[in-house]
């Protein structure tokens, strides 16, 4: 099929790091916006990016634009649109939306509007209209409208891409996937030295890392798209794409990635997580607390992702933990890069070290800052380049 614009949708903050991605990928990046980036290609470049990317959320491929003042416009406007040649009469249908427009009181009235347009023309055609509803592990379409401008998307990924399919067990407070990609891909490591993820929780950080130096695709695990529910789906070339993106996956790396957590149960949770990703042999697990964490002699990167401390309570009692993720910087790490992701600023400053880089995140709605940390000391690489 013809190439189309591509919208990667990703978390706000994030857009040069997919945008770095893309271009890793061979894909040109024609704009960015506040949270995704454009591209361009065919139905086969939407399957290979859901299956590749690892900082994107949503792979949207756009098949068509244009000006509606209403519902009834933007009905009358989408009724037009060959949607028999997308999805089938027997299918299912779900829409989703963004949308700013004066004369929309209720956010619903247009998805049920372009929903109607939709399996109106689809039953116009065939004479049989596919089933809908808000489940989105089949068909979704994506509605842009904002003022008069509308664009209308098929979400080719339906479920985020976040969902690599292999945390079965969450953990406390997690870091969605796709933004734990984001965060490694910020610092200096090189993915040829030591890569340290204290507090490790559910082990998302330590296992986007293990998936990374493997070169292991990030929707390897994912058994379902919502590309595989479209009419120009074709399992041949799914299958072709996913055998030439799948790599081999390597019986060691010659560097170590080390996990651990002061909680058992934790430190199991990471190990369950990381064995359905194919990389628990990747993958150092150790119970200890962070300020016992194993150093290795050869300097990389120590990421740390403590809690933020909601309360007044919580906060007092994180400042000496925070001091302590310091302390830790200063004697046990030198020639390392230091790396502490945080929603509260005020607890940042209680590092007590001064800081390389401030990188803004956002974490859901809470605006995070990934704080870098040069630990000079004894011999050190020649400066690492970031990469996806």
């Amino acid at each position: 099929m013809s190439e189309r614009p591509i919208l990667v949708t990703c978390p706000k903050a994030c857009p040069p790091y997919l945008a770095a991605e893309l271009a890793s990928l061979g894909y040109a990046v024609t704009s960015e916006v506040s949270n995704g980036v454009f591209t361009r290609g065919d139905y086969d470049d939407c399957m290979q990016l859901n299956l590749t990317l690892r900082t994107g959320l949503r792979v949207l491929w756009q098949v068509d634009s244009f000006s509606a003042l209403d519902g009834e416009d933007l009905y009358y406007q989408a009724n037009r649109m060959p949607w028999e040649d997308w999805i089938s009469e027997e299918g299912y249908l779900s829409i989703v939306s963004s949308i700013r427009n004066d004369t929309v009181n209720n956010t619903k009235y247009p998805n049920l509007r372009l929903k109607d347009a939709i399996v109106d023309r689809i039953r116009e055609q065939t004479g049989q209209r596919p089933n809908s509803g808000n489940e989105r592990d089949q068909a979704v379409v994506f509605l842009y409208w904002q003022g008069e401008e509308v664009c209308l998307y098929l979400d080719t990924s339906g479920v985020p891409l976040s969902n690599r399919g292999y945390r079965l067990m969450p953990g406390k407070a997690p870091l969605r996937e796709n933004l734990a990609a984001s965060i490694i891909a910020a610092t200096q490591w090189d993915r040829a030295s030591p890569f340290l993820n204290p507090m490790c929780g559910s082990g998302t950080l330590a296992i986007e890392a293990a998936l990374m130096a493997s070169g292991i695709p990030g929707g390897q695990a994912r058994d379902n798209f919502a590309f595989m529910h479209f009419l120009p789906y074709q399992i041949a070339a799914h299958e072709r794409i996913r055998e030439a993106v799948k790599k081999r996956i390597p019986d060691s790396l010659p560097f170590p990635i080390i996990a651990s957590d002061i909680n058992r149960q934790a430190i199991q949770a990471a190990q369950t997580n990381a064995r359905k990703a194919g990389v628990d042999h990747l993958i150092e697990f150790r119970v200890c607390d962070f300020k016992e964490s194993p150093i290795p002699e050869d300097p990389g990167v120590i990421v740390l992702n403590p809690e933020y401390g909601e309360r007044l309570g919580e906060q007092r009692k994180l400042e000496a933990t925070y001091k302590d993720i310091g302390d830790l910087f200063k004697r046990r790490c030198p020639g390392y890069w230091g790396y502490v992701f945080t929603g509260n600023r005020e607890l940042g400053k209680r590092v007590g070290l001064k800081t390389k880089r401030k990188i803004e995140f956002y974490n859901g709605p809470i605006e995070c800052r990934l704080l870098e940390y040069e630990l000079y000391g004894g011999t050190r690489r020649t400066k690492f380049e970031s990469r996806i």
